[in-house]
């Protein structure tokens, strides 16, 4: 008994020592854009000048008072919470649809629109750039919007179904019996008993369009141009500034590391509700 104690005791100190380990390679990356950000161009290439330097400010003050970061941050959250929401109105009363008047054609539909995932953005980036051009879009606040909550549907959608494929079927049947519609049903009893999954499916939809930088960056040029576009604009035919892209890319990457910490136990809740686990 004390050889099996005395081991479990091990493994539980290994397995300790593994998951700090694993949590400081993924926060390492963080830490050293964080670090660059505070070191001038010039020292940010000196490799003696790796840890021990003369700390400014000069790169978030460059940042604020010459590159517009507010306006390029401004509409981050424009596009992403718009599209976030749109992505959801979609989103719900379809995965309702599979969830609970599934079809022999449902599973294919999935298929289908995750399968749209595998598309290489490149592939469609001509037309795409031709076709908004030609409409008067290129450059919007709605394209932007569209674009991001097109490529995020199939995800939101396929998660949703997951949670609510949880939900026993004979909640949705009594409350047909009790005369709710269809609307009814999403609103006052479905809703309600998903509410983890659709808000971890938010975060998570919010995640991926704040991060998007492929379309932002080629559907943009000022009045829409997201963080992205700001992160893309610090390079130069002479070569990348690092001091003031490491400023930019931390003043980007802040806000969804500070949301993501705090709703932290809103996502792995959700994540943890459904088939997605």
């Amino acid at each position: 008994m004390a050889i099996v104690a005395q081991s479990s005791k091990y493994g539980q100190a290994g397995r300790t020592v593994l998951a700090w380990a694993v949590g400081l390679l993924f926060f390492f990356p963080i830490f050293w854009l964080v670090l660059t950000s505070f070191k001038t161009d010039a020292d940010a290439v000196k490799p003696e000048h790796l840890i021990w330097f003369t700390p400014t400010l000069e790169n978030y003050t460059n940042m604020t008072q010459n590159y517009d970061y507010w306006r390029f941050a401004t509409n981050s959250v424009i596009t992403s919470v718009f599209a976030t929401i749109f992505a959801l109105v979609v989103g719900v009363p379809c995965a309702y649809a599979m969830a609970f008047n599934p079809t022999r054609a449902t599973k294919d539909v999935l298929m289908w629109m995750l399968s749209t995932k595998m598309l290489p953005a490149a592939a469609v980036l001509y037309p795409m750039t031709f076709l908004t051009k030609s409409l008067g879009l290129f450059d919007t606040h709605f394209l932007v919007i569209l674009v991001l909550c097109l490529i995020n549907l199939p995800i939101v959608i396929w998660m949703l179904f997951t949670y609510f494929k949880e939900i026993p079927k004979e909640i949705i049947e009594a409350g047909q019996m009790d005369g709710v519609n269809t609307w009814g049903e999403i609103r006052e009893i479905l809703i309600p008993l998903a509410w983890g999954g659709i808000a971890s499916t938010a975060l998570l939809c919010f995640i991926f369009c704040w991060n998007e930088a492929y379309w932002t960056v080629r559907l943009t040029t000022t009045e829409a141009a997201t963080l992205s576009k700001l992160i893309e604009g610090n390079r130069a035919p002479e070569g990348l500034f690092f001091g003031r892209l490491s400023a930019v890319s931390a003043a980007a990457v802040g806000p969804i590391v500070v949301l993501g910490w705090f709703c932290q136990k809103q996502l792995v809740q959700g994540l943890s509700f459904g088939a997605v686990k």
